[in-house]
């Protein structure tokens, strides 16, 4: 192997620390861990450490918190590490002049098979779009968001009854094998980046927000199915039930199942009783497991429904 082998290691969450560790004890030299600054979080307002500074802390490595990427006193900093390479893993978009810094590039890890899935939540656009495989992908990262060269790619199943975090916590292992593996072909310079081709349509990862979290009802019975399991744990998906009373009531939905048995109901019919509810849809029917009402934890769904008069709920929208 040719060269040095430091790194600085740049992310945030807890899927970025997979592959921070794996780095860590791959026999490569983390000189710095850039993260975002310290937030208020919680009720009391205490400032919260992220999870990759965290990890950073417990093993005395330099950690870096700029507010700003185009800091002179960060760029300065950066500079006079002299790092060979940087690793970015759910960080944030880097100028040109922080990626282009060390000899050989900076590198990211994307959790879809790009050019597939470009954007902020590859993994559940993965599975809201009911698609039976996705993975992680290496790449160069250049001046656009997710279509530098392709460095290395590793596929990942997804299962019909998994969530989308399920497969983040297979996609976050994948991930950090990747990083490792593909830290290790740079310094040995034995890889070479394919330029990415857009194919004639591609599909995208927009960032989520309420409004495309909320349950088309109007949609297909495995559309509806895959739009919880791809929110679930988090965002999640939520509808409004209308009550008999008139009142509307905010539900997100954290499990289901699913039935495609032809009902005659209307679309949005709700069907409750003690153990279970129902809720129709044009070619079938979604069953409720777990939900979540305002102020109250989340639940098993007959939980929700113990003492409520079955008549009570009669549609979603």
């Amino acid at each position: 192997m040719s060269g040095n082998r430091n790194i600085i290691f740049m992310g945030t969450p807890q899927f970025a620390v997979a592959s921070l560790k794996k780095i860590h004890e791959g026999g490569f030299e983390v000189k710095a861990v850039v993260c975002p600054p310290d937030r208020p979080a919680g009720r009391g307002h205490k400032l919260q450490s992220c999870d990759v500074k965290k990890y950073a802390q417990s093993q005395n490595l330099k950690i870096l918190q700029p507010e700003k990427l185009k800091e002179p006193n960060f760029l300065a900093e950066l500079k006079s590490i002299e790092a060979d390479l940087f690793v970015v893993v759910a960080f944030r978009m880097l100028p040109k002049e922080v990626w282009s810094l060390p000899k050989y590039g900076t590198f990211n890890i994307h959790a879809s098979l790009l050019p597939d899935y470009r954007g902020a939540a590859p993994i559940n656009w993965a599975v809201i779009n009911g698609e039976s495989k996705t993975g992680v992908t290496s790449f160069l990262i250049d001046e656009q968001i997710d279509t530098g060269a392709i460095l290395l790619s590793k596929t990942c199943e997804i299962n019909q009854n998994e969530d989308v975090g399920e497969v983040h916590d297979k996609l976050m292992y994948i991930g950090a094998d990747l990083a490792l593996e593909t830290c290790k072909a740079i310094f040995e310079e034995s890889i070479r980046p394919t330029k990415q081709k857009d194919p004639p349509t591609h599909k995208s990862a927009p960032k989520l927000f309420k409004n495309n979290c909320r349950i088309d009802w109007s949609k297909s019975t495995i559309e509806i199915y895959n739009h919880i399991r791809g929110l679930s744990p988090y965002p999640v998906a939520w509808t409004e039930f209308l009550t008999s009373n008139d009142e509307r009531v905010s539900v997100k939905i954290f499990k289901s199942t699913f039935s495609l048995e032809s009902s005659g109901k209307e679309i949005g019919e709700i069907e409750c009783h003690k153990k279970g509810l129902t809720i129709y849809t044009k070619d079938g029917a979604i069953q409720l497991l777990e939900i979540q009402i305002p102020g109250k934890k989340k639940m098993e769904i007959s939980a929700f429904l113990n003492g409520i008069d079955p008549s009570k709920y009669i549609s979603a929208s």
